[in-house]
């Protein structure tokens, strides 16, 4: 029996089980139930020790293969293979190669821990975190302690267990301990990322006592915004004084509809010095937004051509989808408040940029900005990076030209990838615009543009408007 049939087996195995739960008496059901969730869950622990294991072996036999390649290419593109398989971002495949790497050669309690299905990937993923500044005697000592008795750790949340972690390494090396939070501390950094219903989720990454302080300090303005009957929640109140506290708004009021600068930084109201701390007063700079909206939206034309969403899209973030009612807002307001201009981009029925090219080896400013309306986000699968490096997919060095059919935008992770020995893309359509990527081991992965807001119809074009939009508080 093949591996394919066996797994196939197995996976049947599994789906039949949980479906004669179903079919089990009432009275004995739910004991049923939760035995076979605990059998999964160990299930689940035990596939992410083979991945593990199968994830070191294919590095290593890449590595092998490129041995009389330098050092510093050897490894190029590995993680991006196992992000393919697992159908993931490059990134988080580049997260689980590394702690393939650490499992199978410093951490052998709790590799075995995983096998046994004790031990999930994400504990795995925090002893190995915690440990990384030990020498590997000092790493295997605490993998020893905490792994190698399932007693040691049972009943364990995962907070106590990172804690305890944690400890331990500062007792195996105070000094490592030390320099480890400097280095993170020179790490900190802000991140911007989507969320649904046209939000943000903005984090930073901040040494513990600021971050303590400063949710602290906004805990205090959101509990005395409620005492003083502010009808928003905690949340919402604490949100709120973030902003302004940055921007250098009042905080003490609901947020009003209103010009295109209200509607990002400004607050009704004004500042209450008693609640709030003191807000910086530096101008805030100005950030360019794009918006792609079809002329049927703009328009705000009957039927579904003009419920289309548009597309916004700022430095750094990749674009997500805003209703049509609150892109035509956003739109005139820009436009009123002369923050706004509109180029007509020209699309085929089914809303596909129609072709550019340029003689030249680097896509130009306009083609670039074709590729990054038309793809939105790194064509690589399951990335969904913003867009950051403009890419042949046929290389310009074998003959590729410098054409929308030939490029693609990617992130810069998935681009040095892609360099790798082994690793081929072709352009299979172009209506809509697809790429077919075939890794060093022979799988193929299937790439196509989201296409964009379908137009309207006109006798001799087909429209969609990208509109540059300057928003500052």
């Amino acid at each position: 029996m093949n591996s394919a049939t066996s797994l196939q087996g197995l996976r049947e195995q599994v789906l039949s089980r949980a479906r004669a739960v179903g079919d089990t008496d009432l009275v004995d059901r739910d004991v049923a139930a939760v035995e076979l969730l605990s059998e999964l869950e160990s299930l689940k622990n035990t596939i992410a020790a083979a991945q593990a294991s199968l994830a070191v072996t294919l590095k290593e036999s890449r590595i092998a293969e490129r041995a009389h390649q330098p050092a510093a290419t050897r490894e190029r593109g590995i993680g991006a293979e196992v992000a393919l398989a697992r159908r993931e971002s490059p990134h988080r495949g580049g997260v689980h190669l590394g702690l393939a790497v650490v499992l199978c050669a410093d951490l052998p309690h709790t590799l075995a821990a995983m096998e046994a299905g004790r031990c999930s990937e994400w504990r795995a993923m925090q002893i190995t975190q915690g440990t990384a500044c030990l020498s590997l005697a000092d790493r295997r000592a605490v993998d020893k302690t905490l792994m190698a008795d399932p007693a040691t750790t049972d009943g364990w949340g995962d907070r106590r267990f990172r804690a305890e972690v944690d400890r331990l390494a500062y007792a195996a090396d105070p000094v490592a301990a030390v320099e480890r939070r400097a280095k993170a501390v020179a790490e900190r950094h802000t991140s911007l990322r989507p969320a649904p219903d046209g939000m943000t989720r903005f984090s930073a990454v901040l040494p513990l006592e600021q971050g303590v302080v400063i949710h602290a300090t906004l805990g205090r303005a959101a509990d005395t915004a409620r005492a003083a009957g502010d009808e928003r929640t905690r949340g919402q109140v604490m949100a709120d004084a973030l902003v302004a506290a940055v921007l250098g708004g009042p905080f003490d009021k609901q947020p009003q509809p209103g010009s295109v600068a209200e509607s990002v930084a400004a607050r009704a109201g004004t500042w209450d010095q008693t609640v709030a701390p003191t807000a910086p007063q530096a101008p805030v700079v100005p950030v360019a937004v794009q918006v792609v909206v079809s002329d049927a939206t703009l328009l705000n034309l009957s039927g579904a051509a003009g419920d289309e969403p548009g597309w916004v899209s700022a430095p750094g973030v990749a674009p997500v989808p805003l209703p049509a009612d609150d892109v035509r807002d956003l739109v005139a307001r820009a436009q009123e408040a002369g923050l706004a201009s509109l180029r007509r981009l020209y699309a085929d029925p089914d809303g596909q940029l129609v072709t550019m090219d340029s003689r030249s080896r680097v896509f130009p400013a306009g083609l670039a900005q074709f590729l990054a309306t038309r793809d939105r986000s790194c064509r690589t699968p399951y990335c969904d990076a913003p867009v950051r490096h403009r890419d042949h997919v046929t290389p310009w060095a074998d003959g590729g030209a410098t054409t929308a059919e030939n490029g693609q935008g990617l992130c810069e992770a998935c681009n040095q990838a892609k360099e790798a020995t082994g690793w081929i893309a072709q352009v299979t359509d172009t209506d809509p615009h697809e790429v077919e990527t075939t890794s060093p081991s022979g799988h193929r992965h299937r790439s196509r543009a989201p296409g964009l807001p379908p137009p309207r119809a006109h006798l001799n074009r087909l429209e969609i408007y990208l509109a540059d939009i300057v928003l500052a508080a």
